[in-house]
């Protein structure tokens, strides 16, 4: 049985780390100041793998992305899946050889199955997360692409069945209206969504406390939980919620144990 997981996602643009609400982008500092006013380094301790995502709306450059990842991989131990822009293999092969250890895939997975196949090949489909990225609109679930700009003329539902024939190793479900709040993941939509997949799924958006992460956790078919919430988890944030988990009996590594 696979260990549930708790991840958190940085979402970079033009140079700096953002905090997004409803995908509208604030920037928060750049990896200087993440370290030196979040301690990020203790945080990653209390994580189990990280996400960083490219959002930079206009052009994205792989080289700058490349210098970030390098920094960031630098500084923690946890595997570190990375995405935003990847449009080949030559932009794969890059991410890996600064320290990624997973792709993260969202516009492409849908505009372009044969890159996702060669990546596949080359690097083994667990290496790639298909990020979804989806908006309620007059009562139907919308799939969302280019940094959450276009939607779309499938729902959620037929989305999914499409992922499930792909190459690809996880889902990491994102809903745009839960993004950022911290009211908690939407998870009328996670249980419709987990009954039809056997893909691992990561559920992200809403998340703003220990409580959402058990919540999540508790579900059979959720196998990570994944906030981008800087203010709600730093601090002592992140490794209370873990102690809590583990409290709780949740199958997640318990790095107390011995401590």
């Amino acid at each position: 049985m696979l260990r549930k997981r708790i991840i958190f996602t940085l979402i970079f643009s033009e140079g700096y780390f953002m905090q997004s609400r409803n995908f509208r982008l604030q920037k928060v500092g750049n990896s200087d100041w993440l370290e030196k006013n979040y301690k990020f380094q203790e945080i990653a301790y209390s994580l189990d793998e990280l996400i960083l995502l490219d959002a930079t709306r206009e052009k994205k450059n792989i080289f700058n992305f490349c210098e970030v990842l390098k920094k960031i991989v630098g500084s923690v131990f946890i595997p570190i899946a990375a995405g935003g822009g990847i449009n080949s293999l030559e932009d794969a092969d890059l991410l890996f050889k600064n320290g990624a250890d997973k792709l993260v895939l969202n516009s492409n997975i849908y505009n372009n199955v044969s890159l996702v196949n060669e990546l596949a090949y080359k690097y083994g489909n667990q290496s790639i997360v298909a990020s979804v990225d989806y908006k309620k609109i007059n009562n139907e679930n919308i799939v969302f692409i280019n940094d959450g700009s276009k939607s779309l003329d499938i729902s959620l539902n037929e989305y999914v069945s499409y992922l499930s024939t792909l190459n690809i190793g996880e889902i990491y479900l994102n809903s745009m209206d839960k993004d950022g709040t911290g009211f908690g993941f939407d998870f009328e939509t996670i249980d419709a969504v987990s009954k039809n997949i056997k893909i691992p799924l990561i559920i992200a958006g809403g998340a703003g406390n220990e409580s959402h992460l058990i919540e999540g956790l508790r579900r059979d078919k959720v196998n990570a939980v994944a906030t981008a919430n800087l203010f709600n988890f730093m601090g002592n944030g992140l490794p209370n919620a873990r102690k809590k988990i583990i409290t709780e009996g949740l199958n997640i590594a318990n790095w107390y144990a011995d401590s």
